[in-house]
């Protein structure tokens, strides 16, 4: 498919919104409080800067599908939606298992509260809402209704 279909710009700004998803935790986690804490083991900073790298060449790849891979195809949206999905399902299954694995949401003099919630529960709520959103839309993009 060549030629874009009537709310394609749509569905790909929504994307690109969430692809942000990719470069949040880059930005803040290549940081003295985990890639670079000295408290942690050598061997989990190595895990932590490689899932840091993967984020951002998927959020690289994730654009690079939204918006240059030409010809135009649907499928680039669906991929993309795909991807994003397994990164925001992610965040959502670290969140649930925090009990299982001793995790915290919350780092002290890190994370701020917003309404009561962590920063990343709120930022990966709303990034969850804009996702499903795209998702929606591409649902009705791929199959109009006549």
């Amino acid at each position: 498919m060549a030629e874009k279909p009537q709310g394609v710009f749509l569905i790909q700004v929504l994307l690109t919104i969430t692809a942000g998803e990719f470069f949040g935790p880059v930005v803040r986690d290549f940081s003295p409080s985990h890639a670079l804490n000295p408290d942690w083991v050598g061997h989990a900073r190595v895990h932590t800067v490689w899932a840091l790298g993967f984020m951002f060449l998927s959020g690289l790849a994730n654009l690079w599908l939204l918006w240059a891979r030409k010809p135009f195809d649907l499928g680039n949206l669906r991929l993309s939606l795909l991807w994003q999905g397994c990164n925001l399902g992610g965040f959502w299954l670290s969140y649930l298992l925090l009990p299982v694995y001793g995790g915290v949401m919350t780092m002290p003099d890190t994370h701020v509260q917003i309404m009561g919630y962590d920063e990343n529960v709120v930022a990966f709520t709303l990034l969850s809402i804009v996702w499903a959103a795209a998702a929606l839309r591409l649902r009705n993009v791929a199959a109009p209704s006549n």
